[in-house]
């Protein structure tokens, strides 16, 4: 098949609503459901009321019953924190409105079908006016790092929610069985202390038992430096999107698509409470970490 046959058969798809009542009562709202092959590229969030923050989005891919995706809003978008800070927008996701119109550019892939959801987050009552724009294409794939991924490629999302680790704990983010690549990573965490930040982050492959370093830091990893010294910061490869040294909490997120993570046979990707000096397994924890609570998104391309 030639390119320009192959661009020949992409077609456009999507839907909107403007300034709809759907979710009152509680109910799962679908926003958007297509039939057929081909990847979603576009979605947009806007509604001003309490608790938006937390509406939770799902993606529910080839006729799932559980979605493979399902994301409070801000943290699906790697905001923790409910911080309202925006304008800022980059390649993948952004915030413009003080209090919603968040956007992301996700590739989401699909084979047969597709429906994306919307509920209100637990303890949000009334029936608030919201907006969304979805779009998509059909009979398109999915390319990282200029790799084009195979065709049952698909987008999942790992989540570890309010998870209390001691100082030096390892921890997963993510244990996936299979081939795939890491997408985006979303931290946030917080503590009686900043030393949590000297965490590397560490990525077994396949059946290894010594990890990939991937950080030499915590802020390392999101692209900062001392602790994020120069503050909040948004870019298409990493961003600081919360940052309170009062309260020693963060949030941030992380893409690997100019710098790729592609595995074959399994992927264990963890964190750690703190670290050692020079990023050891044994040896004495550095500059004292205390237990931190950490909420984590790892979004993973499968196939």
């Amino acid at each position: 098949m030639t390119f320009a046959m192959e661009v020949e058969s992409i077609t456009p798809i999507g839907g909107m609503g403007k300034g709809e009542r759907v979710l009152g009562g509680g109910v799962e709202a679908v926003l958007f459901e297509h039939e057929g092959k081909g990847c979603l590229t576009h979605f947009w969030f806007g509604g001003a009321f309490d608790g938006e923050e937390r509406t939770r989005i799902r993606y529910y891919v080839d006729g799932e019953e559980t979605p493979s995706i399902d994301m409070e809003l801000y943290l699906g978008h790697g905001i923790g924190f409910n911080d309202k800070h925006s304008p800022w927008a980059t390649k993948f996701v952004g915030k413009i409105g003080q209090r919603n119109g968040v956007h992301n550019n996700y590739r989401i892939p699909f084979g047969k079908s597709v429906r994306v959801t919307a509920q209100l987050g637990e303890g949000v009552g009334g029936n608030p006016q919201i907006w969304w724009i979805i779009r998509g294409i059909e009979n398109g794939r999915v390319s990282l790092g200029g790799i084009e991924l195979p065709e049952t490629a698909r987008l999942k999302l790992h989540r570890l929610e309010d998870y209390e680790a001691e100082p030096l704990e390892e921890f997963d983010m993510c244990n996936v069985e299979g081939s795939g690549a890491l997408f985006k990573v979303m931290i946030a965490a917080e503590s009686s202390s900043l030393t949590y930040l000297e965490s590397c982050i560490r990525a077994y492959l396949g059946n290894e038992n010594d990890p990939l370093l991937v950080s030499s830091g915590l802020e390392d990893y999101f692209l900062g430096t001392y602790y994020f010294n120069t503050g909040m910061f948004h870019a298409d490869m990493a961003g600081l999107t919360h940052f309170d040294q009062q309260n020693n909490r963060f949030s941030a997120y992380r893409f690997h698509d100019e710098d790729p993570l592609i595995f074959q046979n399994g992927l264990r990707l963890t964190n750690r409470c703190g670290e050692t000096e020079h990023g050891t397994m044994e040896g004495a924890a550095y500059l004292n970490p205390q237990m931190t609570r950490y909420t984590t998104y790892v979004w993973v391309y499968e196939w």
